[in-house]
């Protein structure tokens, strides 16, 4: 299982190739309209492929993934 560092620096690079630019970690990607629900899915799968791991997306949220601080902690506490 991949640590926080490890999911971390995953969500930086996933997040900066969607949205074009580096963001800090404590940025907001969903209330600030980088991103959409529909890029989460995106977001998901990218992250699951970037890690070789599987996520249970039963009882996520929007909210899971509004920063890459929670996109980390989403991540370690929803690996299947």
């Amino acid at each position: 299982m991949p640590d926080i560092d490890t999911v971390r620096i995953a969500a930086r690079e996933v997040v900066a190739d969607m949205v074009g630019s580096n963001l800090s970690d404590e940025e907001s990607l969903i209330s600030s309209g980088r991103i959409d629900s529909l890029s989460i899915l995106n977001l998901i799968s990218k992250m699951e492929g970037r890690l070789g791991i599987r996520l249970k997306t039963s009882g996520l949220q929007p909210d899971d993934f509004d920063t890459i601080d929670l996109i980390a902690e989403t991540v370690l506490r929803a690996k299947a």
